[in-house]
């Protein structure tokens, strides 16, 4: 989940918030990947979960990572709940799941780095506590009760309103986690385009790296039971967004859809003010009741964007929110896909005739069958498994284009970060296909079996 933005002045004109979008346009030369990702942390000797407080906890992981790997603290309430370094920050996700979400960098090599340079601190840690760290896409066993909330006035407001729309939120909150990667655009036309291939190959991400087979100890029929859950969240905040693909599409268009995105809070002073279900266009009209007499700031749309979870999302940059958490080599290989299709405009343009045929009935119809069925989900004669293979095809040619090498030069490009997807596609298995199998064969249906195998 996103911390508190800063730095917007007062909003005295609508068009500020399309301007907002707008200013995020950047030359290619300063295109960057910033690469997100969750993991779940428990106790060796019980497999149960992290609470907030306690010898093993937490708050210990995150004072270890402050005192022995010089991370800046960041605290609520007098509770620490994040740290900062480099451009970099760790944060909670509601339920004590840990989130890296990496410095702005140039390449997949350096993303790597990143990634390789958290696990091993968070390693340090957690062996000297007798804690470890699973990187799946929802909790195999771990019920509700189980896991704690942590200590952010953001997730107590979202605790609540979650109990009143759709039937997941909460599950959502506590026992999922992901991993996405966040580019950026050149221009609005630019933007567009990615966005339309963003959203409909979304479901082709969610097949390769499906990664959550389980839940609450047993097999539950999908091979992605995060993505299932977040279809029944709050439709109106998530989905596939059809509009994206209508003639007109731009940054006001995506003004006119978060303005309809019911507000969640507004920060002010280091507190969460509720403002759950309130308008943002009320808030504009200096009309919201939790505020009266008050408009927003630009931080507060920078908040509220943030509050909007589709399957990709547009701040001053576009989030990849379509993957499982998982393992490491897919935590390498999913900024590699995204960004092989997005930062090569040949690969961009040969992704969207890819696409752009499919209705907006078969964008939903894909992504549902995708979380039941992966590599093997099929709608309408559209196979995924033949769809992910020219979509990795087409980021292996992009990663070429990009010629960013590694290693002083000893590694020619990035594509070698693809290996784990082509290894999918040869063998039509995912992460989830191969977790069924340990369960149905050598585990004997013990799912306890799952920590000391996959763990990181």
């Amino acid at each position: 989940m996103s911390i508190p933005q800063s730095g917007g002045g007062p909003i005295e004109h609508r068009d500020q918030l399309a301007q907002y979008l707008a200013d995020g346009c950047k030359p290619k030369e300063a295109w960057r990947i910033g690469t997100e990702h969750e993991k779940f942390g428990y106790c060796k000797d019980t497999l149960l979960p992290l609470p907030y407080e306690g010898e093993r906890s937490i708050r210990v992981m995150l004072e270890g990572l402050r005192d022995r790997h010089n991370w800046t603290p960041v605290e609520e309430g007098g509770k620490l709940i994040g740290l900062e370094k480099d451009g970099a920050n760790i944060s909670l996700e509601p339920g004590g799941q840990l989130e890296l979400s990496g410095a702005p960098v140039e390449t997949i090599h350096e993303t790597c780095d990143e990634v390789n340079t958290h696990l091993k601190q968070v390693k340090d840690v957690a062996d000297e506590i007798g804690v470890g760290w699973i990187g799946l896409g929802a909790a195999p066993v771990w019920t509700h009760e189980q896991m704690d909330l942590m200590p952010k006035g953001r997730y107590k407001l979202m605790n609540d309103y979650m109990t009143k729309v759709g039937t997941m939120g909460r599950v959502m909150m506590r026992r999922t986690c992901t991993v996405q990667v966040n580019l950026d655009f050149g221009s609005e036309a630019d933007m567009v385009k990615k966005m339309r291939v963003a959203l409909a190959l979304q479901p082709v991400a969610t097949a390769l790296f499906a990664n959550s087979p389980f839940f609450e100890g047993k097999p539950n029929g999908h091979k992605s039971w995060r993505s299932r859950v977040w279809r029944d969240l709050d439709g109106a905040r998530t989905g596939m967004l059809p509009f994206v693909f209508e003639d007109g599409f731009g940054f006001e268009r995506w003004v006119d859809y978060a303005l309809d995105v019911p507000m969640y809070f507004v920060y002010r002073d280091g507190q969460y003010i509720d403002a759950l279900g309130m308008s943002f266009r009320d808030f504009m009209e200096g009309k919201l009741p939790a505020l009266p007499g008050e408009t927003p700031t630009l931080s507060d749309w920078a908040d509220h964007l943030t509050t909007a979870f589709p399957e990709a999302r547009m701040k001053k940059f576009i989030e990849m929110r379509g993957a499982d958490g998982g393992p490491w080599r897919r935590l390498c290989a999913l900024p590699a896909f995204w960004v092989g299709l997005m930062y090569d405009q040949n690969a961009l343009d040969a992704a969207w005739d890819l696409v752009k045929g499919w209705t907006a009935e078969q964008r939903d119809a894909l992504r549902i069958a995708a979380s039941l069925h992966g590599l093997q989900a099929e709608v309408d004669g559209i196979k995924m498994h033949d769809i992910a293979h020219e979509a990795v095809m087409l980021s292996d040619m992009g990663l070429r284009a990009r010629r960013r090498t590694g290693a002083g030069g000893l590694v020619p490009d990035e594509t070698h970060f693809l290996n784990a997807l082509k290894e999918s596609i040869e063998s039509g298995k995912v992460p989830a296909d191969e977790l069924l199998e340990d369960y149905h064969g050598k585990w004997g249906g013990d799912l306890d079996r799952i920590y000391a195998e996959y763990s990181y």
